[in-house]
């Protein structure tokens, strides 16, 4: 029998996981055309700084930021260096980001070791009943919706996001009308990957600190980007929504694994019978609305 306390906690928990899993990398894929394969490395090391600083002694919510900022001057030189020369080709970006991914990770196992020692999840837990759920994993859905309302301020109404979504849009008009389109690359890319170390940063207390920590959040990643469609900020929220909703349900009732599967599944549901994604969805339904009110 469901639970409904449960299903709701691990629905905020879902959503949460999925949404801030998924918001860096649709940043990236949706705003530059760059498939990012290293995205669960750049996870990676912002659990790795957040986890390292913590240790030094260093009060959990910078620690979060230095976890956060290492991450962003790891983008940076990696958009310099390599990205830059593999816009507009995204098989390519593929190829160089699943090589950048290995080596991140091999390289933090040779530095760090297989492991770091864990930080300790903060706040407790909410009791109800004979049950129990972390405190700190439900504030965690409160982050994801702030980080998805602070994202669409910023690429809606600064001007800085006009000037993004002018460049991809028509990058060759935007630079002729003074845009300096290297520029936002650069800086969109660096924000994709400051949002891939907070999701690592926040994610440190209650997670096992390995090399590999960063695959257990890709796939999810890419399902709700793939499934989205087209809107980044909206498709996101759609597949946090959709997706956290059916991983909640079955993961109560028949377990985590099987949760998994049932996400999957769906996921694969509406890439079938909805190839514009989520997002589409509601795009076409505001059109059609247009339509009927001329």
């Amino acid at each position: 029998m469901v639970n409904a306390t449960n299903l709701f906690f691990q629905f905020l928990d879902s959503f949460a996981f999925i949404v801030l899993s998924a918001i860096g990398l649709a940043i990236i894929f949706g705003m530059m055309d760059v498939i990012n394969l290293a995205h669960g490395e750049f996870i990676m090391i912002g659990a790795y700084g957040t986890t390292l600083a913590a240790n030094a002694g260093v009060p959990l919510p910078v620690a979060i930021a230095v976890g956060v900022a290492v991450t962003m001057v790891v983008g940076l030189i990696l958009e310099r260096t390599i990205i830059k020369r593999l816009y507009e080709r995204p098989l390519d970006s593929m190829v160089a980001t699943w090589a950048v991914g290995l080596a991140l990770t091999q390289g933090a196992r040779i530095v760090f070791g297989n492991s770091l020692s864990s930080i300790g999840v903060p706040f407790g837990a909410i009791t109800y009943g004979e049950f129990s759920y972390s405190m700190y994993r439900v504030l965690l859905s409160g982050v994801a919706a702030l980080v998805l309302v602070g994202a669409y301020l910023v690429f809606t109404r600064t001007e800085f996001g006009v000037r993004a979504r002018a460049t991809i849009q028509d990058a060759d008009t935007a630079q002729a009308m003074g845009v300096e389109t290297d520029r936002m690359y650069t800086a969109t890319f660096v924000i994709g990957s400051a949002l891939a170390g907070l999701t690592g940063a926040l994610y440190a207390p209650t997670m096992a600190i390995v090399p590999g920590m960063g695959s257990s959040f890709l796939v999810e990643a890419f399902v709700a980007v793939v499934t989205g469609g087209s809107s980044v900020l909206l498709g996101t929220t759609l597949a946090g929504g959709t997706l956290g909703s059916i991983n909640a349900l079955f993961s109560n009732l028949y377990g985590t694994f099987m949760g998994k599967i049932a996400l999957l599944f769906v996921a694969v549901l509406i890439l079938r019978f909805l190839p514009g994604g989520l997002s589409g969805v509601v795009t076409d339904l505001r059109e059609r609305m247009e339509r009927e009110s001329v």
